[in-house]
């Protein structure tokens, strides 16, 4: 198996190991020398054997370049991330969750294959996979199996309450992930399983949470915090704390992606208006989301003129950025804003506010100054 992936990275290259956040930039050239030697089968090159070992404490000075090095190839499109829902089922019932439904559907293995090879072809270093809860769709470990053999970047969007598994600690230990996020959703049974509405959820994700980190696998674990568990954010973040991974909070509840106004009902209010101002996002033009049935939009939220990836073939990835523009550029009624400069939301998320009907306080600054008065 290979230790190291050599691979385009937008109009750069670089050097990546998988698991690893350490990433070295090398010119062009280097690349090509790589990808000789690969062809060629040719011992590492000298500098990437140096380089290897300093960077990762690898040893593969002498081995031939097609068994220690895997190289990706030079795509006509851009695109380096990419996030594949592979299903919307779930195995919780999240009071506050952004989808309208939940159905346990999508591709079968076969057209899984080929939607993850098409993404490798569309440049896709990295590549998450979520749902619903992707842990629990059956072909999820093939899949992931799969694109990790494409020398992809792997992240996994959870709710950790299959990562105590045996076979999924197996995997992740021997082919580790950029990174596994977890999603927390209280510090106790009580709020944690009343927000999920799910029994004995708070146990499955602590015992989850415990296997990963004591297998090694990078964590991250994400505070999502509702009126259910607003009292016990400290908690939250002391739990966190005590595994020594990193955190992130998350208090912004949105509508559903088509505009279902059920979510707005737990949010925490003291948590309004707490996200960072929107400044740009690669969508459509870098980033790209599929949905479970292959289905490509620009991004989780912007889901309008999806292009259907499997019958269009890449070429229908050249639309994206003109549908991406469309949905940003769209004023619907935030035209003339003042402060569309310091704005916080995105103009898909907007759209998404504003048919849901949400008070203007749950997302416009205008809003949240009223309801300061």
């Amino acid at each position: 198996m290979h230790q190291v992936v050599a691979t385009p990275q937008d109009d750069k290259f670089a050097v990546v190991r998988q698991g690893e956040q350490k990433a070295l930039h090398i010119p062009r050239s280097f690349y090509e020398e790589v990808v000789e030697a690969v062809a060629g089968g040719s011992p590492v090159p000298g500098w990437l054997a140096d380089a290897a070992q300093a960077a990762w404490g690898l040893r593969p000075a002498g081995q031939p370049s097609d068994t220690a090095v895997l190289v990706r190839p030079l795509t006509i499109l851009n695109y380096s991330r990419a996030t594949f829902e592979i299903n919307k089922g779930c195995n919780f019932g999240c009071e506050h969750c952004f989808l309208p439904e939940r159905k346990f559907e999508g591709l079968g293995m076969d057209e899984k294959r080929l939607l993850l090879t098409m993404l490798r072809d569309a440049g896709v270093l990295w590549l998450q996979f979520t749902g619903g809860e992707p842990t629990i769709d059956r072909d999820f470990p093939a899949a992931y199996r799969m694109a990790h053999g494409m020398g992809m970047l792997l992240e996994l969007l959870t709710n950790g309450s299959r990562l105590y598994q045996p076979a999924m600690i197996d995997m992740l230990t021997a082919l580790p992930p950029h990174k596994v996020m977890v999603s927390l959703y209280g510090a106790t049974s009580e709020s944690f399983d009343a927000l999920t509405r799910r029994r004995d959820s708070f146990k499955g994700v602590m015992k989850g949470i415990a296997a990963a980190k004591e297998a090694g696998i990078p964590l991250e674990i994400t505070l999502i915090i509702t009126k259910r568990n607003a009292h016990e954010v400290d908690a939250m973040r002391d739990l966190a704390d005590r595994y020594g991974v990193y955190r992130k909070e998350y208090g912004s509840i949105s509508p559903t992606y088509d505009g279902g106004n059920e979510p707005l009902a737990t949010q925490a209010e003291d948590w309004i208006g707490r996200s960072s101002v929107f400044a740009g996002c690669p969508a459509g033009y870098r980033f790209f989301h599929v949905d479970p049935h292959g289905w490509v939009t620009m991004c989780k939220i912007g889901r309008e003129n999806p292009i259907n990836l499997l019958a269009e073939g890449l070429s229908g990835l050249t639309r994206l950025p003109a549908i991406a523009d469309s949905q940003m550029s769209r004023a619907g009624g935030c035209s003339g804003c003042k402060l569309s400069k310091t704005c916080r939301v995105c103009r898909p998320l907007a759209k998404v506010y504003q048919e849901a009907e949400a008070p203007l306080r749950t997302y416009c600054q205008h809003g949240m100054k009223e309801a300061t008065k």
